[in-house]
């Protein structure tokens, strides 16, 4: 415990040192949600990486993904960085910073009203993105709970909800974009460290990696093929893919996620910043399922029910696979969930507050905002999103409702915005009436999962596979909607793409020339 305390500490410090001295870069709105537009690539490359993966992953994902398809959840690291990450930069990137900047929005949903010209579509985007990026952010905090019993026996877990939920608070509304960018690298940097070190701390306890391999070879399960555990694809080689395919494609409709784009300084930085991302995405993502795929072999001291399940659930599995490691470790451990935790949380209520602040009250609530009263506006709603997050958090067991929402507004968000965001950059003729359809269709069958889920069929009762479902539906109703509906105007369209067209003198070495 004391090298757990005395390490957060010195974290805590610099975090919100960090945000104090980022207040000189956060006076106007520019520089409070895009941070001027001049963010380099290793920043915007960490702040992607560690807005993505969060302690929801390396405690529930991991553990449970590895529990069920054994050494193959690996699968969904690498998916994670090829798709989520290099595809994403390659695809979104450099068209996102154009457009983004030509038709100066700062947020998806100002996107949306501008590349459409319907201020309504403005306002349906922000509010779904305030319905479903609230129980998301409070989930956060799950991953929390168990490892910080193990850390702190007897210590109430509110406390430490308190405690991030405070800083982070601090040092957003202090630095804004900047202040999350420089924590998050810093908060990566933490994390790519104690991934490596905790997997090889539990693989070597196991004997090493040839016995860990060897162990799940022999863990049989009914139903499924003698060592599935430690075959290529796993036991459930179906139910693999469509994890792959939310957690990674999903990405790609996601606010805070999409937003990292808006503020990339240059082009060589878009560059940079594919390569940065995708390799910080192959080590944590990839080594957090790699080492949840080894659960199983911690099966008795976990303890397993009557249906296979492990004792105290998913979530229970990654803490007492950590239990045996070194004092130094175990705040190592402490000190990287915190890290995950609180740079998704803090780029959530970042896209949160000024979603709302930028979408819904400007212009619409209140007119005539000054630059000076929009950034307080937005301070005030981060405060707001994290007290509410964090009582959720601290009620999670008197909010049951609010608690299954956690686990489809991942695909209820990316299910609204994926098809209509990567249409928006691409493709002319996509129509505003598209747009409405994509939105409704996700959020409604999401929520009817939600509410209704027995009356879905067998597959579709997961909300990670009818969250796939609906991504890939509305990439097909999009363009479906778009041929039968009526074409946008010619002068908005040319005036949209305009941005891609115009000419750019370049050095030799990208271009030969005529």
């Amino acid at each position: 415990m004391a090298w757990t305390i005395s390490l957060l500490v010195v974290f805590f410090a610099v975090t919100i040192g960090v945000g104090i001295y980022c207040r000189k870069n956060s006076t106007d709105v520019n520089g409070f949600v895009l941070g001027g537009r001049s963010v380099g690539p290793w920043l915007t490359a960490f702040a992607y990486g560690t807005s993505y993966f969060s302690a929801v992953i390396f405690v529930g994902y991991a553990g449970q993904f590895g529990w069920r398809f054994g050494i193959a959840s690996t699968w969904i690291g690498i998916g994670n960085a090829v798709i989520g990450s290099l595809m994403a930069w390659v695809i979104l990137g450099r068209r996102t910073r154009l457009m983004s900047q030509h038709l100066k929005t700062a947020t998806m949903p100002e996107f949306f009203g501008k590349r459409f010209d319907s201020p309504a579509l403005k306002i349906a985007a922000s509010v779904i993105v305030f319905i479903f990026l609230i129980p998301y952010t409070a989930s956060l905090y799950n991953g929390l709970s168990r490892l910080f019993d193990m850390a702190f026996p007897g210590i109430d877990y509110a406390w430490c909800v308190i405690i991030m939920a405070v800083l982070t608070c601090i040092y957003v509304t202090a630095g804004g974009y900047m202040a999350t960018a420089i924590n998050d690298f810093i908060q990566g940097i933490i994390m790519l460290g104690g991934i490596v070190a905790i997997i090889w701390a539990v693989l070597k306890g196991q004997g090493g990696f040839i016995e860990a391999i060897n162990g799940l070879a022999s863990i049989e399960k009914e139903g499924a093929m003698p060592g599935a555990f430690n075959s290529f694809f796993g036991p459930e080689p179906l139910n693999l893919l469509f994890v792959v395919i939310l957690t990674s494609l999903g990405t790609w409709g996601l606010p805070q996620m999409v937003q990292k784009f808006y503020a990339i300084k240059s082009e060589k930085d878009i560059s940079k910043g594919t390569i940065i991302s995708t390799i910080f995405a192959i080590v944590v993502a990839g080594g957090c399922y790699f080492l949840g795929g080894f659960g199983r072999l911690f099966a008795n001291k976990i303890g397993v029910d009557t249906a296979g399940l492990p004792i105290g659930g998913y979530d229970n599995i990654i803490p007492v696979m950590l239990e045996t490691l070194s004092p130094i470790l175990i705040a190592v451990v402490i000190i990287l969930v915190f890290s995950a935790s609180m740079s998704t949380l803090s780029s959530l209520v970042l896209a949160s507050s000024s979603t709302l602040t930028l979408d819904l009250v400007k212009d619409h609530l209140v007119k005539n905002m000054s630059e000076k009263k929009q950034v307080l506006i937005m301070r005030i709603f981060i405060v707001v999103f994290v007290a509410i997050s964090a009582y959720i958090a601290i009620n999670k067991d008197k909010l049951s409702a609010i608690a299954d929402m956690m686990g489809i507004s991942w695909g209820a968000l990316a299910g609204a915005f994926l098809a209509p965001f990567l249409y928006g950059l691409y493709w002319k003729k996509t129509s505003k009436i598209s747009i409405w359809a994509s939105f409704i269709f996700g959020t409604v069958v999401m929520m009817l999962n939600m509410l209704f889920r027995p009356a879905f069929p067998l597959i579709l009762q997961s909300p990670i596979n009818c969250g796939v479902i609906v991504m890939l539906g509305g990439l097909i109703l999009v363009p479906i909607v778009s041929l039968i509906t009526p074409k946008p105007k010619k002068e908005l369209i040319e005036d949209a793409f305009s941005c891609y067209n115009e000419k750019v003198i370049v050095s030799k070495k990208k271009s030969l020339g005529e």
